[in-house]
């Protein structure tokens, strides 16, 4: 394991992750939210059970019928936590057209002044999950990726069942 240590919070980043941009990305967030520990998800089926098992344990998923609905759950989750409040969420870009006709905007310096106070310590006591997935077909020309900080484990396991986890034979040109 890649283990970088910031602030006395060991990183515990998986071999398979070895982007110095990722891997800073994620000491920084760790640095500003101040998690008690992080989770590097990687997407495996025992991966998933695990959480799934977890968020049965603690109230937040009941299991269903497995005949009728064989691996799925009733999230019951609060109602705050969701993962797209319409009037709460911004494009942020340079210019204001580039995030289109029906969304909010705002100058990325400034949102980042706004949010930083607020997420400074928001994760004391908890655990921060970093997910990395792929996005798009490894054969395009312009493969992208995307990486999440998240508290939240409901949101690790529909991440793993939406994207391309990254030890997935399909994401391998890009693992990190």
């Amino acid at each position: 394991m890649n283990a970088p240590t910031m602030q006395g919070l060991n990183l515990s980043a998986p071999a398979y992750v070895k982007n110095a941009r990722l891997l800073a990305w994620v000491a920084d967030m760790a640095a500003l939210c101040k998690p008690d520990s992080i989770v590097w998800c990687d997407g495996s089926k025992e991966e998933y059970d695990r959480l799934c098992e977890q968020l049965v344990q603690a109230g937040t998923f009941k299991k269903l019928n497995p005949a009728k609905r064989p691996g799925s759950f009733l999230a019951c989750s609060d109602p705050s936590d969701v993962a797209r409040v319409e009037d709460r969420t911004y494009i942020c870009s340079a210019q204001k057209e580039d995030a289109g006709p029906t969304n909010n905007w705002m100058d990325p310096a400034e949102m980042r002044a706004t949010l930083q106070p607020l997420f400074d310590g928001c994760m004391k006591g908890r655990t921060m999950y970093g997910t990395s997935r792929g996005l798009s077909s490894i054969a395009s020309a312009a493969p992208s990726s995307s990486t999440k900080a998240s508290r939240s484990p409901p949101c690790s396991t529909r991440r793993s069942a939406t994207t391309r986890p990254p030890k997935s034979p399909r994401n391998r040109r890009n693992p990190a």
